[in-house]
């Protein structure tokens, strides 16, 4: 790999995904050279057997508790100025890395970068589903470059739901508050969480609509698990009364629910 890249995949694993040595494989194929670590608070002999086998360093968190902690913990892991926190279960296309660090270099002063993507259910990619057209709908004043880095409509975007893929987005590491991700009061919605805290910051959500990345959706995953035990929708509660008074939150909540079954890996 290069020395001079200026873009890090820091893999999370925890435990011993099925899907790991797929996700390692995608972010080491690559057009863009990235540079890749796996960052852990779970070590155990199938992540470091794997990070042997692909000549990759393990870095491990040794005080994580919880999600939004481990996320902290991923992003500040590389040293370039560029980090995409991979999810293990996740897919990264050939040209993912090569485009956003384009996007990078034409833009004025990005917070994070991050593209659309495609569904992995069952073994396939699934392109469109009520998910799709929410989160479409969400996003489309950011398919402007002018709009990107207005507050107004930063923060316009998130005020339905979170329509933005926690593992497809690259956050310029400079830009990020520490801590980010770390919240007490969530398991599933730190990503949501984060995204509220640099919409209030000066700098660019930069959107790009191409789908660069697929977001795996299975009985095991966390996003599955916290919407079948309904701490979902009480994390989006949480998050849309950043928005909205109490009232109103909620009766938004419940309309943003309806698109959550897409994530039903059945």
């Amino acid at each position: 790999m290069s020395g001079d890249a200026i873009h890090t995949f820091v893999v999370l694993a925890y435990k011993e995904s099925a899907y790991l040595e797929e996700c390692i494989k995608s972010v080491l194929n690559q057009k863009y050279p990235s540079k890749v670590l796996i960052g852990t608070s779970t070590p155990n002999d199938h992540i470091h057997g794997l990070a042997q086998k692909y000549g990759l360093d393990v870095v491990v968190n040794p005080g994580s508790k919880g999600i939004g902690y481990d996320y902290d913990f991923a992003a500040h892991c590389g040293t370039t100025e560029l980090v995409t926190i991979a999810h293990q279960d996740d897919f990264y296309d050939y040209t993912y890395s090569d485009r956003i660090v384009a996007a990078y270099a034409a833009s004025k002063n990005p917070l994070m970068i991050f593209p659309g993507y495609y569904a992995i259910k069952r073994g396939k990619r699934v392109y469109m589903d009520l998910n799709f057209v929410f989160k479409g709908i969400m996003l489309y004043p950011l398919n402007f470059t002018p709009l990107q880095g207005v507050r107004f409509f930063k923060r316009l975007s998130l005020r339905f739901g979170d329509p933005i893929m926690c593992p497809a987005v690259t956050y310029v590491k400079a830009k990020l508050p520490s801590p980010l991700f770390a919240c007490d009061d969530l398991i599933c919605s730190v990503d949501w969480f984060a995204y509220e805290v640099l919409s209030r910051e000066p700098g660019e959500f930069v959107y790009m609509k191409d789908r660069l990345m697929g977001h795996r959706i299975h009985v095991g995953s966390t996003t599955s698990k916290t919407i079948g035990a309904n701490i979902r929708t009480e994390e989006d509660v949480y998050i849309l009364k950043k928005f909205w008074p109490t009232a109103i939150a909620k009766l938004v909540a419940k309309l943003y629910k309806a698109s959550e079954f897409a994530n039903d890996p059945k």
